[in-house]
């Protein structure tokens, strides 16, 4: 695994796997290569040691349900004494969904994090929140929840409605949504048959040379494309977990890109960006400069 990610489980895994470009360079200088996914993943999973965060709040002015107070948020009392919550802090581990009954791994929520989800485009009630959390359903669980959230300035309506559609990314956590990419990436990475669909592909197409010729056009122009979305892709600096990487991209284009990553808890774009490798070295195959394992 990767040597910042601590993830235990009870068999053997193999070494950790990254696709996004910001991951796969380290140290290279630059705020986005400090805040770098794996920054994300690092401190995402609860191994009961503390993890350095990244205490920047300048994203959270995008956020219009917070309370601002200066730097960082409503000031909460703790003992008698005033003190503030920071995007940063963990509000919450909770046991991921898609783990083996042996895992007893956790996963760290951060304010930030809870934010993100009370905000568009998701804009989730107490209920579909609890159930995010792993909260046990109680009769005042959702005002118990309202109070928690009170307490460090995030204000959760009663009654409100949800803004988007549920589905499955909805129920899992950032850190558990983006080592469900990851291990979709390695899998991609290491077991996707690319060579043997080339072959068959290039069987059915070898009869005439006319067609061949045309196919190597379209294959060379395809894998261009390919390559532009995924260079853009692995661009994409979305709030992720306790980091908020520097933009790269235009603002237009990273405000899609925020949307998508939002909606799917940041498993969206490295998850594309893992298929369309896939798709880049069956590719390559088919044009003859694969490498053959």
């Amino acid at each position: 695994m990767h040597t910042g990610f601590h993830y235990e489980s009870s068999g053997g895994r193999r070494n950790d796997y990254m696709r996004r470009s910001d991951v796969v360079h380290h140290s290279t200088g630059g705020l986005e290569d400090s805040l770098a996914l794996h920054n994300a993943l690092s401190s995402a999973v609860d191994d009961g040691q503390s993890t350095n965060v990244d205490d920047s709040t300048g994203f959270i002015s995008d956020l219009p349900l917070l309370k601002i107070v200066c730097a960082g948020l409503k000031p909460r009392c703790e003992g008698g004494k005033m003190s503030s919550a920071a995007p940063s802090d963990i509000f919450c581990s909770v046991p991921g969904r898609l783990s083996l009954l042996s895992s007893t791994s956790k996963y760290k929520v951060t304010v930030a994090e809870v934010q993100r989800r009370l905000s568009p485009p998701e804009c989730l009630n107490a209920s579909l929140l609890g159930g995010v959390l792993r909260r046990a359903k109680s009769k005042n669980g959702g005002r118990l929840l309202r109070e928690k959230l009170e307490n460090i300035g995030l204000n959760l309506p009663a009654g409100r409605r949800k803004a988007a559609n549920v589905t499955l990314l909805t129920s899992l956590v950032e850190g558990e949504a983006i080592h469900l990419a990851r291990d979709f990436g390695y899998v991609c990475e290491t077991e996707f048959p690319a060579r043997q669909v080339a072959e068959y592909l290039t069987r059915q197409h070898t009869s005439d040379s006319t067609d061949s010729y045309r196919r190597k056009e379209l294959l060379h122009a395809t894998k261009q494309v390919t390559k532009e979305l995924m260079e853009l892709l692995n661009q994409d600096r979305s709030p992720l977990c306790n980091t908020r990487p520097q933009h790269i991209l235009e603002p237009g284009i990273q405000r899609h890109l925020t949307h998508f990553s939002l909606i799917s808890h940041g498993f969206g774009s490295p998850a594309i960006v893992a298929a369309l490798t896939a798709i880049q070295v069956n590719m390559k195959y088919i044009l003859g400069v694969g490498f053959l394992g």
